[in-house]
């Protein structure tokens, strides 16, 4: 079980204590007294693979955290209002200074490398519609493409997973 459902122990609708046995079997948080159950689901993430002609990936190297200096392919977080699509595409021109169309999905992976925030990511094509290639929003200290197949030192597994694939096809 995770810690997030370890540190809640009364239940926000009526402040009765939580236990970890609800109906269903599976441990989460639940409250007896009201039927609250606190699902913890994963956050959605998305990245942009973007190739140039020779078929290397764009990476960025990680500015900040526990993943600084690390690369990964330009990715963040879907908002509560947000489609998946539009995410991939504002997140990916936050980072990189461009603008994307996007094509199909490359790939869907669970990431359960952080133990406090499990998320699902979602990998889309790219094409560049425009915009200036540099590191935009201080999340990321470089942009450079490498080969999917000898990538540098990656943040997140998920992401040598995605670039394994690519370099197979």
């Amino acid at each position: 079980m995770s810690s997030l459902a370890e540190r809640r122990t009364f239940c926000p609708e009526c402040g009765a204590a939580l236990v970890f046995d609800p109906p269903g079997g599976r441990p989460r948080p639940y409250c007896r007294a009201c039927g609250y159950v606190r699902y913890l689901n994963p956050a959605c993430g998305v990245a942009v693979v973007l190739r140039n002609p020779a078929g290397a990936v764009l990476l960025g190297r990680r500015a900040t955290g526990v993943y600084a200096g690390l690369w990964c392919i330009p990715c963040g977080y879907v908002e509560w209002d947000e489609h998946v699509r539009d995410a991939a595409r504002r997140e990916f021109e936050e980072e990189t200074g461009l603008a994307v169309e996007l094509g199909a999905v490359v790939a869907v992976h669970s990431n359960f490398h952080n133990p406090g925030q499990h998320t699902v990511g979602i990998w889309f094509e790219g094409a560049v519609a425009g915009g200036t290639l540099h590191p935009a929003d201080g999340e990321l200290t470089e942009l450079a493409y490498f080969d999917p197949a000898s990538p540098p030192a990656l943040a997140f597994p998920t992401d040598a997973l995605v670039l394994a694939q690519l370099a197979g096809s």
